[in-house]
């Protein structure tokens, strides 16, 4: 068996084969614990600082293991890496090929049957021109591609809601009943995943199985060794949703649209047939008539009656499809597959209209275009540890933000993984010398009118001594908002670096921008605390306006908190405060990525020092020297960008 020790050493498999790689003790470590664990079958939790090295840490066990494992992770972007990145380049180094699958979720694989259908009814609504030009780039791909990876067309992004129309769902897939099942893109994927050593899925596939819930053609735990989850800090979040019930207008509508084309299709489409679709398609608009205006976010006792009685409607339009067009006898498969769509969605439409309070949270999200009627469980981990308990395999969580300072509990006890051992790894990264935290003085209270401006005022100056070089994090958008318009008009002539904002262009192309410029501040919320990677000095200085506590009217928020509060626990202390020391800890992880790189992160809370709670937060950063002085903080950039220029340059 080879030795991890001689792989990560300094002469070592990945030192000869790799450019640039260093070894690390803590990789080395979390190395021989993932191993440990994968030996024993046993539950792991490691917390691995920025720049441990921990993809290499629990790939290369799992490659030497001769086990078959499943990585999840909790973006498409780190899937990919993965597959197209890492793992090659592992392959190449420790000369240990193994049969690896990258699976995706269906709405990631073009749908050849739903595309023939689109064929069939092209009078999709809103579909206009430009969606046109889009669907036939689409049908010239589909006789090119071999998997069917959406992501392979890049002259249609992902995000195009034409998508929508060509890929399928687990409600509307027809199994092995479609026409088109032989050369189906999703089932041959699934077939890859069947046959792989390592196979890489993302969280919600992941807990698709887990709940024995078909996501495709098969179930991937059962064959399992091992289950890492990598970016395991979203992991109960995304558990939270994905065992939670909904029902919303937007698959009403694609239920109604897709039956009559089915309908079509068979030749089966006549005044009869229409009658019930036409119903689900009225229940389905008084239903958005009763719920619009009453705001965007509705708690399930605000409901009025008329709200409560047009969704009972919807349900009972929906059973009607499923008993009109359901019969066994029927010989079109895409007809019954969407009586048998409309059968589950009444079912979970009832689940919640008739749902004990103490089932979970329940509440109406409403916007101009939809709505959704969901119920979120109290709490997720019981089913989370029944799902681990039940598979004899190894289950490894590894992210940069698990542990409140050093304790594990809060992650641990939300996935019902209380029996796991822990391991926190700090990062290699010399963050005394490389960074300052500084917090400005006389800030007032985040709940003042003037805040956001002082906030602007006090970042101001680093960000002109850092020449630009900027990430300007928000809370919320309209603190983002409000602080690009008073950012923008603070700016001087001198003030010469570019201003890039948040959903003024797309995210990548706003990274990229941020990344060709060098000296841009970049003013974002939400998506750009974690999963963001700026490598040296173009990004020097990371300001954030407040502590990342969740919005309140979080619905799965308010579902956890109220069920701590029935367990007679404290939800601020045990839940809220947690949860935003690890927020943060996903913001500041921006600024240090390499052991090069260096800056100031800049804190506005008064919070933190005012509050017996902001010590939690100051213990669980890395540990970089604090100052108040807007000074200190000012001459650090400037030492440090200084030390870049070119000799003679003043």
């Amino acid at each position: 068996m080879t030795s991890l020790n001689a792989v990560f050493g300094a002469d070592g498999a990945l030192a000869q084969a790799l450019p640039g790689f260093r070894p690390r003790r803590g990789q080395l470590t979390m190395a021989l614990a993932v191993e440990e664990a994968l030996d024993g079958r046993s539950k792991l939790v490691v917390e691995a600082g920025t720049g441990t090295g921990k993809t290499f840490a629990y790939l290369v066990p799992a490659l030497f293991s001769g086990r078959r494992v499943i990585v999840s992770t909790g973006t498409r972007t780190l899937q990919d890496q993965l597959y197209h990145r890492d793992l090659p380049a592992l392959g190449r180094a420790i000369g240990r090929p193994v049969r690896v699958a990258l699976l995706k979720g269906r709405a990631n694989y073009l749908c050849q049957h739903r595309l023939a259908l689109v064929r069939t009814a092209p009078e999709l609504p809103g579909l206009g021109a430009r969606g046109l030009t889009a669907l036939t780039r689409i049908e010239a791909w589909s006789r090119t591609t071999v998997a069917g990876d959406i992501g392979e067309l890049e002259s249609v992004p992902d995000s195009d809601p034409v998508w929508l129309q060509v890929t399928s769902t687990r409600d509307n897939c027809l199994g092995q009943d479609c026409p088109e099942f032989r050369g189906c893109h999703v089932a041959e994927a699934r077939r890859a995943a069947q046959a792989a050593d390592l196979v890489i899925v993302n969280h919600h596939l992941l807990l698709a199985d887990m709940a024995l819930k078909e996501e495709g053609f098969g179930e991937l735990l059962p064959g399992a060794d091992a289950v890492i989850l990598d970016e395991a800090h979203q992991f109960p979040d995304v558990a939270a949703q994905f065992f939670g019930t909904r029902v919303a207008s937007r698959p009403l509508v694609a239920l109604a649209r897709d039956l009559l084309a089915e309908l079509t299709r068979a030749g089966l489409l006549d005044a009869a047939a229409r009658l019930p679709v036409d119903a689900l398609e009225q229940a389905t608009a008084a239903t958005q008539r009763v719920l619009s205006g009453l705001g965007e976010r509705i708690d399930w006792a605000l409901l009025p009656d008329a709200a409560l009685e047009a969704a009972a409607d919807v349900a009972a339009a929906l059973e009607r499809i499923a008993e009109h067009f359901g019969a066994p006898a029927l010989e079109a498969p895409g007809v019954r597959q969407c009586a048998r769509r409309a059968l589950e969605t009444a079912a979970r439409l009832r689940a919640i209209l008739d749902a004990d309070i103490s089932a979970g949270l329940r509440w109406a999200e409403i916007s101009a275009r939809g709505f959704s009627l969901e119920l979120t469980p109290f709490e997720v981990a019981a089913r989370l540890k029944t799902q681990f308990d039940a598979r004899p395999c190894a289950w490894i969580c590894t992210s940069a933000t698990l542990a409140v300072d050093e304790d594990f509990g809060h992650f641990t006890r939300r996935v019902g993984l209380d029996d796991a051992r822990t391991l926190r790894i700090a990062s290699p990264f010399d963050y005394p010398n490389q960074a300052r935290l500084y917090l400005p003085k006389g800030l007032p209270q985040p709940s003042d009118p003037a805040y956001t401006a002082a906030v602007i005022d006090a970042a101001l100056p680093l960000v002109r001594a850092a020449g630009g070089r900027s990430f300007l994090l928000f809370t919320s958008y309209r603190a983002l908002g409000e602080g690009t318009r008073l950012l923008r008009a603070r700016l001087q002539p001198g003030d010469d670096f570019p201003i890039l904002v948040q959903g003024e262009i797309p995210r990548d192309a706003l990274l990229r921008r941020f990344r060709e410029l060098g000296n841009a501040v970049l003013l974002g919320t939400g998506s750009f605390w974690e999963g963001v990677d700026v490598r040296g000095p173009a990004l020097s200085l990371v300001a954030i306006d407040k502590l990342p506590f969740a919005a309140p009217d979080d619905p799965l928020l308010k579902a956890r908190l109220e069920g701590l509060k029935r367990e007679g626990r404290n939800p601020f202390i045990e839940y809220q405060v947690p949860q935003a020391v690890l927020a943060l800890k996903q913001g500041v992880g921006r600024l240090i990525r390499d052991g090069d790189d260096f800056g100031v992160v800049m804190l506005g809370d008064p919070r933190l020092r005012s509050r017996g709670y902001g010590r939690a937060f100051l213990a669980s950063l890395p540990p970089m020297a604090v100052t108040e002085v807007e000074a200190e903080a000012v001459t650090f950039l400037r030492h440090h960008l200084g030390a870049l220029a070119p000799t003679g340059t003043p």
